[in-house]
């Protein structure tokens, strides 16, 4: 009898085989951690990396978060896509329709919402727009909102000519998260570290917003950044490992693809992140942590080394006296 080929091309015995150590690491870390990548339509993740076989790229666009949430150490994925152009609604319910129950989404709010001066290089009326945010952004996700957690609002690279100073940014900030919905959860994403303060902390922490500590180019990392007093702003909190500093993005690119192995470890980034993660959630707080390729060379594999770390450290004792209460906010 010819073997029974599954949706994606290949054999029903061989997806029944694949991840099973994946998911016995699964069961070793605590729930309020959600692993996962940046997007998910790259073919180098065929052939049991991720993907059963070697799947085209219209079966990835078609129906690849359906088979990348089958992997048992993804809880969440990134959607870049919404960052370049408002979602409709459609097709938030047609990713929702993919994922199981416990599988939240971290979206990219449409950039323009981010950018003083828009592509025009004018003035931008969509800028830190509560109102137009709620029509344009939040009010698609809709039916959907079973499957989102943090809205991430991503402020890109701001020549001095353009940019606010940093006591304007953290007070646009405020008026912006007095005039958007609290039903939602928010999560700010820098890329100039001269807007990073005790002032834009004390607004998100007001608003309990998430204050993003990303690995990229022109940031400090994330040790560092774990080291801010008060780094921790909200009930959750969102780490994105993106490019190491002082790497760019097109060398990156170019150097790693197809993104099937980790061809440029980064053990200090890895075990930043771990130690950052496993102290936080001892303040109950709950974890995503997002990977992008150009990080490691493959996000999938990144992922699995974090999750072995952080479940050893989940099933430690505590090696110093140290207390992660260290993390939370100090009184000016």
């Amino acid at each position: 009898m010819d073997e029974q080929l599954g949706l994606f091309g290949v054999s029903s015995s061989e997806d029944d085989g694949r991840f099973g150590e994946e998911r016995d690491l699964a069961k070793r870390l605590p729930s309020r951690l959600r692993l996962g990548t940046s997007s998910w339509t790259f073919r180098g993740w065929g052939d049991g990396l991720v993907y059963p076989g070697r799947p085209s790229d219209r079966v990835l666009r078609e129906r690849g978060l359906e088979m990348y949430a089958e992997h048992p150490l993804f809880r969440t994925v990134g959607v870049d896509r919404s960052f370049y152009r408002p979602m409709a609604a459609a097709d938030w319910e047609r990713y929702s329709r993919q994922l199981p129950d416990d599988f939240l989404c971290v979206s990219k709010a449409f950039g323009q919402f981010t950018n003083p001066r828009g592509d025009s290089g004018a003035g931008n009326q969509l800028y830190l727009n509560a109102s137009e945010f709620e029509a344009l952004v939040l009010a698609p996700i809709g039916s959907a909102r079973q499957h989102h957690g943090p809205v991430l609002l991503q402020f890109s690279p701001m020549p001095v000519a353009l940019r606010p100073s940093a006591r304007q940014f953290a007070d646009q900030l405020d008026r912006f998260f007095s005039n958007v919905s609290s039903e939602f959860e928010f999560a700010v994403e820098l890329r100039n570290r001269e807007l990073m303060t005790p002032r834009y902390l004390d607004v998100l922490r007001r608003h309990g917003v998430a204050h993003v500590l990303n690995h990229w180019e022109q940031m400090p990392d994330v040790g560092t950044q774990a080291q801010l007093p008060g780094i921790l702003t909200a009930d959750f909190c969102v780490v994105r490992l993106l490019i190491p500093p002082g790497e760019r993005y097109a060398d990156r690119k170019e150097e790693l693809e197809p993104f099937n192995r980790l061809a440029s470890p980064q053990p200090k980034m890895r075990e930043d992140t771990a130690r950052f993660v496993a102290e936080s959630l001892k303040l109950d707080k709950v974890m995503y942590v997002m990977v992008n390729n150009k990080a490691e060379g493959c996000s999938p594999l990144t992922i699995r080394a974090l999750a072995e770390r952080l479940a050893d450290l989940e099933n430690k004792s505590p090696e110093s006296d140290e207390s992660p209460a260290a993390l939370e906010p100090t009184s000016e």
